[in-house]
């Protein structure tokens, strides 16, 4: 359907994309992997025409309709959510007008057996075809039912645009691309701004789109649920795994270990065979056996290993002072804005060595709540209490807002750095990926994956041992996602992350804080639990609001459940018992493996920190068990 054939992207003398080809089928749903900057939009820029290869060339049929969600776009303002929306359906009403004119003409025409009156009645079946293919439901309908599953209420629909933020915007373009029924779907990163219940729809409804689909995303769970193919572009050149991203992982390191055992084989035997010729090059006896292998070394076809990028981040959070065992608390906190309230009466506790998620819609006070952890903003009532010694490293979303733009990378670190560090800014950079002219970059022209980078190394030059991160993983290729979250996993401090990444999120964090319709709830568990949780929710909500009418009064009738201040209380302290329980666990495994390595410790071995963890994790156990005998003794009296 779609085929760019021995295309070639260069600018200068550098070569983006080399002599690449690659086909698009119908029905093909492909994700699109590589680092950032590895040419995954220019491929797409390239099928929608938006750029020109330097060579090659690209087929598709004339009529193909593509929708294409860009990473950057313009959005428009002046019109209502839902009238903006609706704009994608104003082609229905051109075919209607024609198909008005059409029936109009028909009706003064005699001349039935003429090849224009044929045309004309080809034209009305097409039209008639197609309103059919597209109006099987009311546009309305559609337009609404895929805002709401994009996360919209129904009271926003006739808000304005211009009153939505840039993600909001997003999905108001995300609708339209999807309602206009195209053909094949070119998606450049479509979940940044989406939040995880909003993924889960979108993951059924590309489930279910029976065209093609060609995806850009750093979600690897997404890949494997919504992609059957995955093709990757590695140093210019395509590699094609007729499998989702999971199973390609795993099939290229397959790939990668069989070649290189080939080539380590054929390297001995053309080592034997050279050496062979050099011993017995002068022997006449030998001369025909040395001709021989001479010929055979000539026609052998070498075997090449594919070329790998193998940068990647190095990234350890250092060692910061401890903090009190409170981190912060929110009390009866109600917090927002002189024009709106976020969210009202919220309960929030933060100990030290937690690890806890922040999600929820976009707008519903996730940064808000951040800015308060911050003292950036003073809560509207209640209180909000920092605890005794926290040092806070915040990474903020808005990474441009933020950086400036004006200076370079270096520049960036060292207007910040004091002490010894500043003498090791290029190595802290070269970490981060950017080397050699890299560091001179101006901030302006950096991609948002670099931009991201940058802002995390801004976050290694102080021992924080709270680390406060607002959607640290936006822009941030798979590969540099996973080193992040194995530094997160290891850091021995406390860590409050907003986020949507379910794969990033599940084996990172221990507890949730849901902000959902002004109010802020508690989860006890990881991101699993709670969809779980949560589609259970949605089922019961949605079988009470489908109750019928005649068994309301039959409802009303029935004693209801007592849910007291006690019974409230009781199931939050079972709750944190269970808490406590699987950090024990995970707090006592940890310590035999340190146990072990230092019994036998190897030269690679940092037995300075390894011990000092040991000391850090005893401490917390120590603190975990002790909480943990009160509760039991709670519960049990």
């Amino acid at each position: 359907m779609i085929s760019l054939n021995n295309v070639t992207v260069a600018y200068g003398s550098f070569t983006l994309l080399d002599d690449i080809s690659v086909h698009v089928n119908e029905s093909d749903k492909i994700g699109l992997v590589g680092k950032n900057g590895a040419g995954k939009s220019t491929l797409m820029k390239l099928i929608t025409g938006e750029q020109s290869p330097t060579s090659g060339h690209i087929d598709m049929p004339a009529d193909l309709r593509i929708g294409y969600l860009p990473q950057i776009m313009e959005h428009h303002r002046g019109r209502s959510v839902i009238d903006e929306v609706m704009t994608v359906f104003d082609h229905l009403h051109e075919m209607e007008r024609e198909l008005e004119r059409i029936n109009g003409e028909l009706a003064e025409r005699t001349d039935y057996e003429s090849a224009a009156y044929a045309r004309l009645i080809d034209r009305l079946n097409e039209i008639n075809d197609r309103l059919a293919l597209e109006t099987g439901e009311s546009p309305r309908v559609q337009a609404e039912r895929t805002l709401f599953g994009l996360g919209f209420k129904a009271e926003e629909l006739e808000r304005h645009t211009e009153t939505f933020s840039q993600g909001w915007n997003m999905r108001i373009e995300l609708a339209k691309v999807l309602l206009a029924h195209p053909d094949v779907l070119l998606l450049d990163e479509p979940t940044n701004h989406l939040d995880i219940e909003s993924i889960e729809w979108f993951e059924d409804y590309l489930k279910s789109f029976r065209g093609s689909l060609l995806l850009v995303s750093h979600d690897r769970k997404f890949l494997d649920n919504v992609t059957s193919r995955t093709v990757e572009i590695l140093l210019g050149h395509i590699n094609d795994y007729k499998v989702p991203y999971s199973q390609y992982v795993t099939l290229r390191a397959e790939r990668l270990a069989q070649q290189t055992a080939a080539y380590e084989n054929q390297q001995r035997m053309i080592e034997k065979t050279e050496d062979f010729i050099n011993r017995f090059r002068y022997k006449p006896t030998k001369s025909n056996q040395v001709q021989s292998r001479i010929k055979a070394l000539e026609k052998l076809e070498r075997i090449e290993i594919d070329e790998t990028d193998n940068n990647t981040l190095s990234l350890r959070f250092p060692p910061a002072e401890r903090s009190g065992d409170v981190v912060f608390k929110g009390t009866d906190l109600t917090v927002g804005y002189p024009q709106k309230v976020v969210f009202r009466d919220a309960q929030i506790e933060i100990k030290r060595g937690e690890k806890v998620a922040l999600i929820g819609r976009n707008g519903e006070g996730k940064t808000t709540l951040m800015r308060v952890i911050m003292k950036e903003l003073d809560p509207i009532s209640g209180e909000a209490r920092v605890g005794h010694n926290v040092r806070i490293g915040y990474y903020a979303q808005n990474q441009e807002d933020i950086l400036d733009p004006t200076e370079t990378v270096l520049g960036t670190l060292d207007r910040i750095a004091v002490g010894d560090i500043r003498t090791r800014l290029r190595d802290l950079l070269g970490a981060f990926l950017f080397k050699g002219e890299d560091i001179d970059k101006r901030v302006s022209v950096l991609s948002g994956g670099e931009r991201a980078r940058l802002g995390m190394a801004k976050l290694m030059l102080s021992p924080y041992n709270v680390l406060a991160l607002d959607e640290p993983t936006n822009h941030m290729d798979i590969r540099s996602k996973d080193v992040l979250k194995e530094a997160l996993k290891r850091f021995d401090g406390t860590l409050i992350v907003v986020s949507h990444d379910r794969d990033f999120l599940e084996g990172l964090v221990d507890k949730l804080y849901e902000f959902r319709d002004g109010k802020v709830k508690e989860h006890l568990g990881g991101v699993e639990d709670f969809l779980r949780r949560r589609k259970l929710e949605s089922l019961q909500e949605l079988e009470r609001n489908n109750a019928p009418a005649a068994a309301a009064p039959v409802e009303k009738a029935k004693p209801k459940p007592v849910y007291n201040a006690q019974n409230k209380e009781q199931r939050k302290l079972k709750n944190r018992v269970d808490w406590l329980e699987k950090e024990i666990g995970k707090l006592e495994k940890r310590m035999k493996e340190i146990e072990e390595v230092l019994a036998a410790p190897g030269p690679q071995d940092d037995i300075m920190e390894l011990t000092r963890e040991y000391l850090e994790l005893k401490r917390t156990l120590d603190g975990h068990t002790e909480e943990w005998t009160e509760l039991m003794e709670q519960l049990e009296g």
